[in-house]
Parts: structure tokens; C-alpha cells; sequence
């Protein structure tokens, strides 16, 4: 039996190449479905002209996200698709990005930069990451490869998650923990999934625990984040922010945290590195594989609202 997969562009066409056992059609689901019955869908990574409305009447086997959080998709999929997530595509750019921002942030780099441009030979000292204390908040794939690529820098790296356990080495503290560790935290970064219970998880409180001079790292999602709490501090100049996310997303002109002290921002790039293609074709390789097998698919997630 030969297989349909729809993807969205040539770019990852070209990256699959020839599939064994399958057929590739074009669908970004910006219009109808080629054909009523096509076993992997391929959504777009950009999701923002996606209507997924249209899968409506279109048999699938598994749709499949080319990314890791999938909060946008919980009640505008359809009902009788499974839905799968784009697990080792985008946890090491993601904790790269992390790793710089940090480092931009604690390094001055960010001053440095505006130094720069007004010609102006600017030396300051600067926190860096020897010795200083990071606590992750979340122990997912993004938030182990972040700890993975701080540990050569010397610093002291503690992880807190929705139960304490213990991964691969490290002891990942419960929840109840987390005021006392973010209290004497350096730097904490936030690696957590969009949730009803993570949905404002940083605010004015949370904030207000951190320390003079901490830093507040967000690669997860702008909404995890009250944008008013964090520009509230960051004016009063108690806390440096490095953002990947940002709630509103993206961020309007005149916005204050455009030009909010303290704030290195980037504009939800963590995914976005020339090698992302393969690492797609590679997961939708072995998607297809495995439903010509018979075999369940890697990495379905739940789209339940009440989940």
C-alpha cells in the first residue's frame, strides 16, 4: 500500500527526497485538501493563514506539527486526527538561543552593543555564569539540552518540574520548592510548556521573589510571563530580562517592552537555524515507516482543553 503525505513546502519536500512506500502531494492548508484521504498531514511550522478547519472531512492517520509546543492547536483541530508533535527537532537550537541569551545578558553584551553604534569604548563589570546559580524552571527535552550546555560554563544549575525526580543524573526538585530556589536564583529560565497551569505562572509574586539583579530567561511561551508585572520591574531597574516569547506575540510598535531597561530581546527565532528541514524530514521519515508497519506513531500529544 502506497501512502499519501502532504507537505506544506519544497523546502521539505526536497529535504525528504524519495519515500520509500509513499507519495508526497503540496498542502499548506491555506486551501482545500488535494485529495480526501492522505495518511500523514505535514502542518506548516508558521501556523498564523493555517486553517485546520479543513482537514474537516479529510481522512488522515496522523497529522503532524514540524513543532515542540502545540498549545495553539487545542480546539482548532478537528476531531478523529491524532495529532503529533515535533519532539528532537528543536530542543538543542532552542537551548542554544537560551545559552546566548544568558550570555548576551550577563556578559553585558547587549551594552556593548549600543556602545558600538555610538563609537564608544564602554568597559563594565559584568555577572557572567561562573558561579552564578541558574534554576530551570520545567525539566522537559529543551529545558535537559539548556542544562546540557551550561554545565561547562561553571555555574550552579538546579531544575524544578510538576514532581521532583531524579534524570539522568540530576535531582529535579518538586514544586514546592521552587519560591526557595527562585529566591536565590542568578538566573532562572523558563522551559515549560503553555498550560492552565503554567498560563501566568511568572507574576508581580514571582517576580517580586527574584533578587536584585537576577536575570529572567523565557524561551517557552510569552503568555507563561504577566507582561505588566515584568515591565513593571524591569523599569524600576530590579531585574534584567532575555526574551524569546512574548504575550502580546508579536510585539506591537510602541509596546514598552521595546525599550524597557535591562531587556535583550529576540523575536521567537529558538527554531528558526538551516538545519531544521532535515531534522523534519528525519521524524516524518520515520512517521511513515512506522504507520506502513502498523505501528503507532511517535510523539501524539493530547488536545483535550480539559487535559
Amino acid at each position: 500500500m502506497t501512502l499519501v503525505v502532504s507537505v506544506p513546502d519544497e523546502a521539505l519536500a526536497a529535504a525528504l527526497g524519495e519515500l520509500e512506500g509513499a507519495r508526497v502531494v503540496r498542502w499548506d492548508l491555506r486551501g482545500p485538501a488535494p485529495e480526501t484521504t492522505i495518511d500523514l498531514v505535514v502542518l506548516p511550522y508558521t501556523m498564523g493563514a493555517v486553517d485546520l478547519a479543513r482537514l474537516e472531512g479529510v481522512t488522515t492517520r496522523l497529522v503532524q506539527t514540524q513543532t515542540l509546543g502545540y498549545d495553539n492547536l487545542v480546539g482548532r483541530v478537528p476531531g478523529g486526527h491524532r495529532v503529533a508533535n515535533a519532539v528532537g527537532v528543536h530542543e538543542g537550537p532552542t537551548a542554544e538561543l537560551a545559552v546566548a541569551l544568558i550570555l548576551a545578558s550577563r556578559r553585558g553584551l547587549d551594552g556593548a552593543l549600543r556602545a558600538q553604534l555610538e563609537h564608544a569604548w564602554s568597559r563594565e563589570w559584568t555577572g557572567g555564569l561562573l558561579g552564578a546559580r541558574v534554576v530551570l524552571i520545567g525539566y522537559g527535552g529543551v529545558a535537559r539540552a539548556i542544562a546540557a550546555r551550561l554545565e561547562p560554563f561553571g555555574g550552579a544549575i538546579e531544575a524544578v518540574a510538576t514532581r521532583a525526580r531524579r534524570v539522568e543524573g540530576r535531582d529535579v526538585h518538586g514544586p514546592e520548592d521552587r519560591e526557595v530556589l527562585v529566591e536565590a536564583a542568578d538566573v532562572v529560565v523558563l522551559a515549560v510548556p503553555l498550560s492552565s497551569s503554567t498560563d501566568r505562572l511568572v507574576d508581580g509574586a514571582f517576580l517580586a521573589r527574584m533578587k536584585d539583579g537576577a536575570l529572567l530567561v523565557n524561551v517557552s511561551r510569552g503568555r507563561v510571563v504577566d507582561t505588566d508585572a515584568l515591565v513593571a520591574e524591569l523599569g524600576a531597574g530590579r531585574l534584567r530580562a532575555a526574551l524569546d516569547v512574548v504575550d502580546p506575540e508579536p510585539l506591537p510598535p510602541g509596546h514598552p517592552l521595546w525599550d524597557a531597561p535591562g531587556l535583550v530581546l529576540t523575536a521567537h527565532v529558538g527554531g528558526l537555524v538551516g538545519s531544521m528541514a532535515g531534522r523534519v524530514a528525519a521524524l516524518v521519515r520515520d512517521q511513515v515507516v512506522r504507520l506502513r508497519q502498523g505501528e503507532p506513531p511517535r510523539f501524539l500529544v493530547d488536545l483535550d482543553p480539559a487535559s
